[in-house]
């Protein structure tokens, strides 16, 4: 029975010697670094999150900063939780953490119609339901077998992709530089220092090929005028983030729905990114690692509801990274996890890093998001793909999966609730996957055989 509960990827003897790599500590001249590197990977999201919600509530620019700096601190402590572990919180596997794209909507709508204090009065709820009922979710772990997980992380890892355009060709379509062919090669050129510092640089550089291609991309950038930095001179030197900064929380039953619905997306999409990091550094997830895994967000939402953040989840980008650089020691991105706690105490860090070129930025996403997409792919290759049915689980789920991301509108007059589902495209092609592999391949009855088996059976 264990060995149907369990996700037990293919590894080779020498992907077996990377076990122990996990829990390997470098040292603290390769240690910072690394770490840096996931924390710049991630920071753009971290970011992204508050900024849209606060634009869309209609708070003031100080308030959006507020947003900012909760939302980093509590992004670190989650990743320390996740990494590190405590009890039984906590998978202790490589994996940054922070807020979901999955939840900017439905906060917006209960911000504007009830307020931040209801938002955060939700989120607190949703991740205390997320820990309570993480034992009993990580035991659907066996209905994801290599085709289903396969195609859940390929769907994460595709249907992000397109956030690098805006990031690349700018926020602003009727901005002069939107788009512009110094943007799209300055992307271009990061994609292809990437590339060449894979194929080209000797193994002690190539795990710092990101870290690499983002500093020498804003080197690039600024005597091009898409680099500002002037944000960092007008931010505070130290910074406190307080409990409760908009007011004590509310819980008003028309917020507390939309946002367990979010968390639910959410302990899909961490279950997805979980079994991923798992085949890359070669360890074994099972319900009990799941059940660790979710207990961390739980506990991270919780806390970010407390601090005036929002839902936290796993990072998908920052799992393509590990699979790139081969670094999978957890304690690099402990690291990762402990400046991003610093940086919410000193503004001027998190002003310096969040003034970093979109087009730097994007194209090390499409990088990060399509090795997300490619580890799904490897996974799903797992399965009998010459089998139609899979076939079939597949194309179904991606086209769930993908047709939000090309028709963010195509759900605009159903019921809010139901948005919230079917706008994610991680969510749409996830439950779609997940289902059809229910209907399609179910186990049927093996036929009885023998004397006893009546003719026709």
């Amino acid at each position: 029975m264990e060995e149907t509960m369990r996700f037990r990827p293919r590894t080779t003897r020498a992907e077996a010697k990377t076990r122990d790599a996990v829990d390997a500590v470098p040292r603290f001249r390769q240690l910072l670094p690394l770490g840096i590197q996931h924390l710049l990977v991630a920071y753009s999201g971290m970011v992204t999150v508050p900024l849209l919600i606060g634009l869309g509530v209609g708070l003031s620019t100080a308030q959006i900063a507020t947003l900012i700096t909760a939302n980093v601190l509590v992004s670190g402590i989650a990743t320390l939780l996740q990494t590190l572990g405590i009890g039984n919180v906590g998978v202790r596997l490589p994996i940054v953490m922070g807020s979901t794209f999955t939840g900017i909507t439905p906060a917006i709508i209960v911000g504007k119609e009830a307020g931040l204090p209801a938002v955060f009065g939700a989120t607190i709820v949703a991740g205390l339901l997320t820990w309570l009922v993480a034992p009993w979710f990580s035991k659907l772990i066996r209905f994801f077998p290599p085709i289903v997980t396969g195609t859940i992380i390929a769907i994460i890892g595709f249907s992000l992709l397109p956030s690098t355009a805006t990031l690349i060709a700018g926020s602003n379509p009727g901005a002069a530089d939107h788009g512009s062919a110094g943007r799209l090669i300055l992307g271009l050129g990061t994609i292809v220092l990437t590339v060449c510092l894979e194929r080209f640089a000797p193994p002690a550089v190539r795990r710092f090929a990101i870290l690499i291609a983002l500093a020498v991309g804003t080197l690039v950038a600024i005597p091009l005028g898409m680099a500002d930095f002037s944000s960092v001179g007008q931010a505070d030197w130290v910074g406190v983030v307080r409990p409760f900064e908009f007011g004590m929380p509310t819980f008003a039953l028309s917020a507390l729905l939309p946002m367990i619905i979010v968390q639910l997306v959410n302990m899909v999409e961490s279950t997805g990114d979980t079994l991923a990091i798992g085949q890359i550094v070669g360890r074994d997830v099972g319900p009990r690692e799941i059940s660790r895994a979710l207990r961390a967000d739980g506990i991270g939402t919780a806390f970010a509801g407390v601090f005036g953040s929002f839902t936290v989840v796993t990072f998908g980008e920052n799992v393509g990274l590990v699979s790139i650089t081969k670094v999978m020691s957890r304690f690099v991105v402990a690291t990762a996890g402990a400046v991003l706690v610093l940086m919410s105490l000193v503004p001027k860090l998190g002003a310096a890093v969040a003034s970093l070129p979109g087009p730097v930025l994007g194209g090390v996403g499409v990088v990060m998001f399509g090795t997300v997409g490619a580890v799904g792919l490897r996974i799903m290759s797992q399965a009998d793909l010459s089998n139609g049915r899979n076939i079939l689980i597949v194309a179904i789920s991606f086209g769930f999966g993908l047709l939000p991301v090309g028709a963010p509108e195509f759900y605009q007059h159903l019921p809010v609730v139901v948005q919230t589902v079917l706008t994610s495209g991680i969510a749409a092609g996830g439950i779609a996957a997940f289902l059809l592999n229910l209907v399609l391949n179910r186990r049927e009855r093996a036929p009885r055989t023998g004397p006893e088996a009546a003719p026709g059976y």
